[in-house]
Formats: structure tokens, C-alpha cells, sequence
């Protein structure tokens, strides 16, 4: 099995690189550039359909064969304001060159060319509320599975506060049983405020035989294949993460875990 913690390779140019071959899954990709003003990062989708996220920063963006101008307006994701992306099929490439310092993540799950290149948000993204008391989150969804413009990506950014838990009650979509349960994987990529801090992010099964609690520093990807795999940001540190997941169904349906079922029977 992969390592489920990734470290960024620097702070500048890509700084992560996740196939599905380095995770040992089949679904799900993803990447992140460090751009600093007027440099440039450019790839091809090959057979994977793909949504850059801008999450810092401002780039113009071609790609498709369009050129569809500066994207991106907040400087620190922790302003919270709903972001500017672009989905580009499978068969397709892409170049952005930085306006200024920037941070593009590249979310990948395999396409079939059905749809065209277009833009995605801000305008129709608003943060939402989820969960109570210290379970409370703040939800951007850019792509769900109510909007069918897309193949097999699911993608989402999460704000967590200080002292709070998230992906919280735990639990899993690791089965092909839809409508019961949906097979996804997934990737987090997290952003701690201040950056200095750390968080914590659980992945276990029901039978224990994965179980790995991570401390994640600003800028690491966790991998989740399998299993439960609830967040927690300390006291005094706020957690961003934007979520990747991508499986045979575009269909996001979990099983709570065991010990946290009340919980999700209460709160509902």
C-alpha cells in the first residue's frame, strides 16, 4: 500500500504528483503547481478528464483550444470566497501562466470526451453549513454529483474551524453497492491557518487492519483507498482541504461507522 501522508516535493513549481499508479488505485489524480508571477505550468488531460482549481492566486488559463482569460481572485484560501476553476475533457491540454504568486491544483478521474471545456464558478458556488456544534463545517462544492457536465470527478473544498472535527462522523464509501454504498476514492489536500500549525486526519477500516492517524502539516495530501477518515483541527488552527474523489459511479453514498451511527441518527 501507498504511504497515505504526502510531504510536497519543495514549495515551488509542482509540488505534488498523484496517479493512480502512485496511490496503487485506479480512479483518482491529482496535482499541485506553485507558480510565482509570470511563470508558466502546461500538461495534457490524455484520457483523463480534469478541473484545475485555482486556489490562491490569479492565472490565465488556455486550454481546450480557448483562451478563457484571468481566472482566480482570492490571495489566501482562507478568505473563504468560492473559487474560480476550469473543467477541461479528457483528449484536451492546458497551459496557465501566473498573474501572480499562485496555487492551481490539478483534480483528474477518467473521462470519456462527452462534455465541453467550461468554466466553473464563482458565480452558482456558495459556502454552505454542515454538521452542529463543534462538528460544524463550511462546504464549496464545485463539482457534485447534481451537476452532469462531468464524467467521473466529484470535488469540493471544506473549511473546518479551530477546535472543530470534520469528515466527522466517520465514514467510508469503499463498496460497489450502490444504492447502499458507492466505491470512491479520494484525496485531501490540506491548508492549515496559521501555516505553522498542524491537524489530524484518521483512516482506519472496521476490522483494523488499516489504521494510520497522520499529523498533517500545510500543503500535504492524504490519501484515503479504504475506510473512515474523520479530520480534526486544533484549537487556535483552522483547516482548509479540497477533496478529490473519483470511483466507478459518480454517486457519493457512505456507511457511518459503527461507533458514530448514533450520532448520525441523533443529528439527522
Amino acid at each position: 500500500m501507498a504511504d497515505l501522508l504526502l510531504k510536497p516535493f519543495g514549495s515551488h513549481g509542482k509540488v505534488h504528483h498523484v496517479t493512480p499508479q502512485s496511490a496503487g488505485w485506479r480512479y483518482v489524480g491529482f496535482g499541485l503547481y506553485r507558480l510565482r508571477a509570470g511563470e508558466t505550468a502546461a500538461e495534457a488531460t490524455g484520457d483523463t478528464e480534469v478541473i484545475l482549481v485555482m486556489v490562491e492566486g490569479k492565472a490565465r488559463l488556455t486550454g481546450a483550444g480557448q483562451d478563457w482569460g484571468v481566472l482566480g481572485e482570492r490571495m489566501s484560501v482562507f478568505e473563504k470566497t468560492p473559487p474560480h476553476s476550469l473543467y477541461l475533457p479528457n483528449g484536451t491540454d492546458w497551459t496557465a501562466t501566473a498573474e501572480t504568486d499562485c496555487v492551481i491544483a490539478v483534480c483528474s478521474a477518467p473521462g470519456h470526451g462527452g462534455h465541453p471545456a467550461r468554466r466553473i464558478g464563482p458565480e452558482g458556488i456558495s459556502l454552505t453549513e454542515r454538521g452542529k456544534g463543534t462538528n460544524t463545517r463550511y462546504i464549496n462544492n464545485i463539482a457534485m454529483e447534481n451537476e452532469d457536465w462531468c464524467d467521473s470527478l466529484l470535488v469540493t473544498e471544506v473549511f473546518t474551524p479551530a477546535g472543530h472535527w470534520s469528515s466527522y462522523p466517520s465514514h467510508r464509501h469503499d463498496e460497489d453497492d450502490f444504492p447502499r454504498i458507492t466505491y470512491l476514492e479520494e484525496t485531501y489536500y490540506h491548508r492549515l491557518n496559521p501555516a505553522s500549525g498542524f491537524g489530524i486526519q484518521r483512516v482506519y477500516t472496521d476490522d483494523g487492519r488499516l489504521d494510520e492517524t497522520m499529523a498533517v502539516a500545510d500543503g500535504d495530501v492524504v490519501l484515503v483507498p479504504r475506510g473512515h477518515h474523520p479530520c480534526g483541527a486544533p484549537y487556535g488552527f483552522e483547516m482548509y482541504y479540497l477533496n478529490v474523489m473519483a470511483g466507478p459511479l459518480r454517486k457519493w453514498r457512505f456507511v457511518a461507522a459503527p461507533e458514530v451511527e448514533w450520532i448520525m441518527k441523533r443529528d439527522a
